[in-house]
């Protein structure tokens, strides 16, 4: 049976009962609403420790104002369900009193991989998402954490994070799972209308696209305007389509270490991926 902890003192509680049975574990944080993608997190994570401890936190520092924090998806019960079939040991479910309380006065400023790309436009985002990782990993402390690499960029934001606070966690990177199409799973994709869902894997298409032109040896500002060429020509409004080192998100050095990145809004809905090249 999956156990529910709705607090700190009872996740440390948890955790030092497996630690005790001498059990490692993996946390796998995640903002509810859990499809296939959060599963598979799920079942990574179980590969490489002998306890899952999953998380349910909509956490509200990382949504600006206009953003969509009251409408996010929150499906609990579901939720619950779901990772008790794919046997999760417990689940860290707190309120946003028990993640920041009325006299919070700490927060995460990132820079280096945090810079350009998503923080062009959503500038608050990469503080708060460093700010309650790091609270759920010191509140679990789990020996692994798994991440998606759909969101790639937080991905080596928290790797980065890990690394200069010194948390004594190792962060774990899970591929991308997807529709048949090519969509990248994601919470959001459930504001998408019939007609919008039928579009969106045109972003996935588009990075293959530009991936294929730089094979072939074309210039990456070439690569690049085909692929935004691309998504305008199913009315997206691309908010960045880049290339970037893979291991900094620096500028490219070398294509044999290069991912490409995007972010673009269709109708409402505003849509990520990220493919190696």
């Amino acid at each position: 049976m999956t156990k529910v902890c709705r607090t700190i003192a009872s996740l440390r509680q948890t955790q030092s009962a497996l630690k005790a049975a001498g059990r490692s574990s993996a946390l796998v944080p995640t903002m509810g609403a859990l499809h296939d993608g959060h599963l598979a997190l799920v079942t990574h994570a179980a590969s490489l420790a002998d306890a899952v401890i999953a998380t349910i936190f909509v956490n509200p520092t990382q949504f600006g104002p206009n953003e969509d924090l009251d409408r996010y998806p929150r499906q609990e019960q579901a939720d619950l369900d779901a990772l008790q079939r794919a046997g999760v040991h417990a689940v860290f479910m707190p309120d946003v009193e028990e993640m920041y309380g009325s006299h919070d006065a700490t927060r995460i400023l990132m820079e280096g991989p945090a810079l350009g790309l998503e923080s062009d436009f959503r500038p608050h985002f990469f503080q708060g998402v460093a700010t309650v990782v790091s609270r759920l990993l010191l509140a679990s402390m789990c020996d692994i954490a798994v991440f998606g690499e759909k969101d790639y960029q937080q991905l080596l934001v928290i790797k980065r994070m890990v690394a200069d606070l010194k948390i004594p966690v190792a962060i774990q990177g899970s591929p991308t799972v997807r529709e048949a199409d090519g969509l990248a799973l994601s919470s959001r994709n459930a504001y998408l209308s019939e007609d919008e869902r039928e579009r969106a894997p045109e972003l996935n298409r588009a990075l293959q696209i530009c991936r294929e032109t730089l094979r072939s040896g074309a210039s990456e500002a070439d690569a690049l305007a085909k692929a935004v060429a691309h998504v305008k020509a199913f009315d997206f409004r691309p908010d960045y389509i880049e290339l970037r080192d893979a291991q900094t998100l620096g500028p490219l050095q070398d294509l044999g270490s290069a991912r490409l990145l995007a972010a673009a809004w269709l109708g409402k809905t505003r849509l990520i991926d990220n493919i190696a090249v």
